[in-house]
């Protein structure tokens, strides 16, 4: 477990359905509502995987338990899971009237306008 640019590191201990268990080294835990982000390029028969997880409690013993916010097929345990320092913004303006946003601020396309 290591810190990449001034995010702090930890790995994936625990997942069930969406709910992901992970766990921090070095006394560091992510604020409770901190985003976490846990990607894999996959590769060796694993898909790869890009999903953003919010912190919503400290479980103690440099653990924290965390809800995705998109699908976690895919994830396996002892996957690297990066703190982003804080929580899920969603963009806001007249550039975003009229168009419909995932709760990760990202444009929601209906499968039938592909």
């Amino acid at each position: 477990m290591e810190q990449t640019a001034n995010h702090h590191a930890g790995k994936v201990i625990s997942v069930i359905g969406p709910v992901v268990d992970i766990e921090f080294e070095g006394g560091h835990l992510p604020a409770i509502y901190n985003a976490v982000r846990v990607a894999s390029e996959g590769g060796q028969g694993t898909t790869p995987i890009d999903v953003v997880l919010e912190v919503e409690q400290h479980l103690g013993e440099n653990r924290v338990r965390t809800v995705a916010m998109e699908p976690t097929d895919g994830m396996q345990r002892g996957m690297t899971a990066i703190d982003l320092g804080e929580g899920i913004t969603v963009p806001v303006g007249p550039e975003t009237l009229g168009r419909v946003l995932n709760v990760l601020g990202r444009p929601w396309i209906s499968p039938t306008c592909q």
